[in-house]
Order: structure tokens, then sequence, then C-alpha cells
């Protein structure tokens, strides 16, 4: 893989969660959730992306969203617990993105809000047709996804050098 082919980052909010009596941490997905993990993983699959990586915050309702949209991908790319992905601000995701390895080139990364959507946010220095519209619109609902694409190293990530190349949210 050359560094010169332009790699790609699936941002995915969790789907729907329940609110039982248990820490947040452990929230199991609501079932709403679980439907709209399965429609967001055939979406996923929808966009071609081979992914190579799945980086997944470790809490109960990112875990749960992953291995239901998981089954719906072509393939299944290795997949990394991360604890430090769950309430992450942008700036922590970009440090957990920075190192990943070169040969990987399509990470998907399953966390949370406000995190997921700010790092979509900042790292979008520019957006292909009506996507940056169309999330602003739409906002960043759980079992949403915006891809994003960038050259270069994945140490080279920061605001700005990426371009938001679709976005995608379940209907309510």
């Amino acid at each position: 893989m050359s560094v010169a082919e332009p790699r790609r980052i699936v941002l995915f909010r969790h789907a729907k969660a329940d609110w039982p009596q248990v820490s947040d941490h452990e929230r199991p997905l609501a079932d709403r959730g679980r439907t709209d993990a399965a429609v967001a993983g055939r979406k996923l699959a929808d966009t071609g992306i081979p992914v190579d990586l799945a980086l997944c915050s470790t809490a109960t309702r990112t875990r749960e969203t992953w291995k239901l949209a998981v089954h719906e991908l072509p393939h299944r790319p290795k997949t990394v617990y991360e604890e430090r992905l769950y309430e992450a601000s942008p700036g922590e995701i970009i440090a957990v993105l920075n190192e990943t390895p070169d040969d990987v080139q399509n990470v998907v990364l399953i966390g949370h809000n406000p995190g997921v959507q700010g790092l979509a946010d900042i790292l979008a220095g520019s957006a292909e047709g009506d996507t940056r519209t169309r999330m602003a619109d739409r906002d960043f609902p759980t079992a949403a996804f915006a891809v994003l694409s960038f050259d270069g190293p994945w140490k080279s990530l920061e605001p700005g050098v990426a371009t938001l190349l679709d976005y995608w949210a379940p209907t309510e």
C-alpha cells in the first residue's frame, strides 16, 4: 500500500442505547439501536470501502453496534477495542488514529458523540456535493456515519486535511 493512495476514515456513532440502571459505560443497545446498527452495516457495505481495521470504544453500546454492523460487511476486518475512545474528544481520537500502522488504508472508528461529530467537522477541510449540508441538517444521530478521505501517512492526520465524501444517518 502506497502512502500516496488516499486513506479513508469512517466515523461511526454507536446506535441508540437503552437507559437501564447500569453505569454509562455498560449501557446496552435499545431495540431500535439493534435494528439501526444492522441497517448502518448494510449502508456501510454499500459504500464499497474495504475496511482494513475497526477501532471501537470499549463501551457496551459501541461493541454491540459493531457486532451487528460488521456481519453486514463482505469481510470482517481486524477489530481493536480501544479504551481511549470512550468519551474521547476530537483531539484524543486524532491521537489514536495517528498511531494507525501505515499498511492500513481504511479505518472504521465506532465511538460516541460529541467526539465523533466534532472530529468529522474539524477534519473536513472540504466536502463533496451536499455532504456537509446533509450532515449539518441531520446533526449526527445515533448509528450515523461520515466517510472522510485524506492523503498521507496516518501520523499526518490533523484538522482540515480531509474531504468529507459521504454521510448517512438512519431515518427516525
